[in-house]
């Protein structure tokens, strides 16, 4: 499963970079397939273990607020492994075509 999500701090004003790096920290600790873009971080994995990362990523970033906004997105395909890159990469064929 892929899950792609995107965790804030409400009330933390502007700058929200420290508590987004905490989040971030989880996730590359975890050992899953990870990926972090400006807007979501996209990681790879089974349901228990993808979920149990989401939800350590979004108690780091309350730790230092008592207001989380959580925003996910998830593609749910058993048996299939390695869709982060897969996908991309298929796409970036269709266009060297």
């Amino acid at each position: 499963m892929l899950v792609a999500f995107s965790v804030t701090p409400i009330g933390a004003g502007e700058d929200v970079a420290a508590p987004v790096a905490a989040a971030v920290k989880v996730v590359r600790e975890s050992g899953l397939p990870n990926r972090t873009d400006s807007m979501f971080t996209t990681i790879e994995g089974e349901w228990d273990e993808v979920m149990d990362v989401v939800k350590r990523a979004c108690e780091a970033v309350q730790d230092g607020s008592g207001r989380v906004s959580l925003v996910l997105k998830a593609d749910i395909r058993p048996g299939v492994v390695n869709a982060m890159t897969a996908k991309v990469e298929k796409v970036e064929q269709l266009l060297a075509e």
